[in-house]
C-alpha cells in the first residue's frame, strides 16, 4: 500500500527493560534478530502471521550523535484506562491524560521507560 506505515523503530538504552515494559502494556511478543539481544522484532497477538513492522533496538545503533527519543506512533487499544494504569505501574510517565478526539476515540500520550513518546487510542465514535 502506498504511503502506509511499513516499519518503525523504538530505541532503548536497556532493550530487555523496554521489552518487559511493552510486554506488560500491549501484550506484545518479541523475537530477537541481529547482534545478540540488541534487536527485537515486535509481534502483536491479534495478527501473529503478519510480518513485523516494528523493532525495538539499542540506541548505540542510531546514526545520530544525539539521543533519539523515538517516534510518535499510535497503538490501537481496547481500554485506554487500563493502558494508563499499566503505564504508571510499569514505570512510564503519562504526559497527556485521557483526552477525547471527537468522533474518533480516547487518546493518551506517554513516555515509556526509555523516554520514547507513544500514544494509545481507544476508538469510540461517540467520544466527546
Amino acid at each position: 500500500m502506498k504511503n502506509s506505515l511499513t516499519h518503525f523503530a523504538l530505541y532503548a538504552d536497556d532493550v530487555e527493560r523496554a521489552q518487559s515494559f511493552y510486554e506488560k502494556i500491549f501484550d506484545w511478543s518479541f523475537q530477537s534478530y541481529g547482534p545478540a539481544a540488541d534487536f527485537k522484532q515486535i509481534k502483536t497477538h491479534d495478527q501473529p502471521d503478519m510480518p513485523p513492522i516494528g523493532a525495538l533496538q539499542h540506541r548505540k545503533y542510531s546514526p545520530l550523535k544525539e539521543k533519539v527519543i523515538g517516534m510518535e506512533g499510535t497503538i490501537n487499544v481496547a481500554d485506554v484506562d487500563e493502558v494508563t494504569r499499566a503505564v504508571k505501574e510499569g514505570g512510564g510517565t503519562v504526559l497527556m491524560p485521557k483526552t477525547a478526539i471527537p468522533q474518533v476515540g480516547w487518546l493518551i500520550k506517554f513516555l515509556d521507560t526509555e523516554g520514547n513518546l507513544i500514544c494509545a487510542m481507544q476508538h469510540n465514535p461517540s467520544a466527546r
